[in-house]
């Protein structure tokens, strides 16, 4: 078949199965490794808090991968890179500046899997028509899926096997280290293979070229234009504020919930394996992300944004009070440590639907993908700074408190919500049944 038309069955779920991987190595997996190896609560929430930058600051040089070279180029470069990202973590983790040196290779990780974002992005607006993009855009969403429950879930739970020792105990013999180290070997192997596989199956379109004739001059003004723009949107300073208020709660909680889970009961966690935190939290969370996010999808297509976005603030976050009980009772119920998880999740994926609606609207307009972007730059923006205390505060005031606070933080973006319904019009997100 001519690569030029070769069937995006080919290389879309792989795409975006190499997509959504590093991420959830640099935001997930990484939190649950650093745990396990010994960090704690403040150093593992300050140092991947960091690991946001490049997501915070994506925008300032999208237009320039959308400027330079193919984006094929771009994402074949990209893979490589965290290939050798992942290789770099595996190799570094037995040594005695495993930190430092882990914690430089997820930074390029996460700026190769930053800039891979843009240019996979782009690539499937090029690679694809228009029909075929409304087609294929559940697929992408699932398999990018794939990728967090293969990696928070499947992934942790074989680290939690060989930490144990039962498996290749001649090689591990129960080193949490060498455990570790063994799957990011793992990712490598698996991203060398799929760097491998687009080189060769990735069609070629023809306007995948590289605009040679971009001067400079425009370039730059282009690119200040995009954000002067931005800034002159109406209502700017309750984008601003729903953007960074919504996920408020939810930029805490994702630094402390693994480590809870994992904690012994004399430190205020679960004292759960490595195992079971792969399987709740990684495989049936993951399942009712998926699932709150469809029908969040469903549900605003049918009623629209305006009619959904204050349930859906309130389904991100009242489940949060979920963990003020794990907290306080320290149960040793894994059922019901599954069903706490799993209702949180589902309420997330929910209610995140309106969030990315929002961006959506937000966006609208000249420059609409460079807005996006520059929405999702704010959004982590959002998720990074106040993450970055996550662990400090959990540290100075214990679990339950901890969460409890966590529970009030939410309360800005709820209000945020409400201010930006009253301004939204009552069709938007509405699917059109005329058509």
């Amino acid at each position: 078949m001519n690569s030029k038309s070769r069937s995006p069955w080919a290389w879309v779920p792989s795409l975006y199965f190499a997509q959504g991987l590093p991420y959830v190595a640099v935001m997930t997996i990484a939190v649950i490794m650093y745990k396990r190896l010994g960090l704690s609560n403040s150093e593992i929430a300050l140092y991947t808090s960091w690991l946001y930058l490049p997501w915070v600051i994506k925008p300032l040089w999208s237009p320039f991968v959308d400027l330079i070279k193919t984006k094929r180029l771009w994402v074949t470069l990209m893979q490589s890179l965290v290939a050798v990202g992942f290789a770099g973590v595996a190799f570094f983790i037995p040594t005695e500046s495993w930190v430092q040196m882990t914690l430089a290779f997820f930074w390029l990780m996460a700026f190769s899997s930053a800039t891979h974002d843009i240019a996979a992005d782009g690539f499937y607006m090029l690679g694809l028509t228009e029909g075929e993009q409304a087609l294929f855009v559940g697929i992408r969403n699932t398999f990018y899926r794939f990728a967090t429950i293969f990696g928070q879930g499947i992934l942790v739970m074989i680290a939690g096997y060989l930490e144990s020792g039962d498996v290749l105990p001649s090689i591990v013999q129960g080193n949490n280290a060498t455990a570790w180290s063994l799957c990011f070997y793992l990712l490598a192997v698996i991203f060398i293979i799929l760097t491998v596989y687009h080189i060769l199956i990735l069609p070629r379109p023809d306007s995948d070229v590289s605009r040679d004739n971009v001067t400079p001059g425009k370039l730059m003004k282009d690119f200040g234009s995009t954000f002067v723009t931005f800034f002159q949107k109406n209502n700017i300073g309750l984008i601003l504020f729903f953007i960074l208020s919504y996920r408020l709660g939810e930029s805490q909680l994702v630094k402390i919930a693994s480590p809870f889970l994992l904690d012994t009961a004399e430190a205020g966690g679960l004292a759960l394996t490595t195992q079971q935190v792969g399987l709740v939290y990684g495989t049936i969370g993951v399942i009712g992300l998926l699932v709150g996010g469809i029908v969040g999808g469903i549900c605003i297509s049918r009623g629209g944004l305006k009619k959904w976005i204050l349930p859906m603030a309130f389904a991100i976050n009242v489940p949060d009070l979920l963990y003020v009980l794990l907290a306080y009772t320290q149960t040793d119920s894994f059922p019901l440590v599954i069903g706490c998880v799993a209702c949180e999740q589902l309420g997330y994926g929910f209610g995140f639907t309106a969030f990315t609606m929002y961006l959506v609207y937000v966006a609208q307009g000249l420059f609409k993908t460079a807005h996006y972007s520059i929405g999702t730059g704010l959004m982590a923006l959002g998720m990074m700074i106040p993450g970055m205390i996550a662990g400090y505060l959990q540290e100075w005031t214990g679990y339950p408190v901890f969460f409890v606070i966590v529970c009030i933080l939410t309360i800005p973006g709820i209000f945020a919500s409400y201010l930006v319904m009253k301004k939204l019009p009552a069709d938007f997100g509405k699917m059109d049944k005329s058509k």
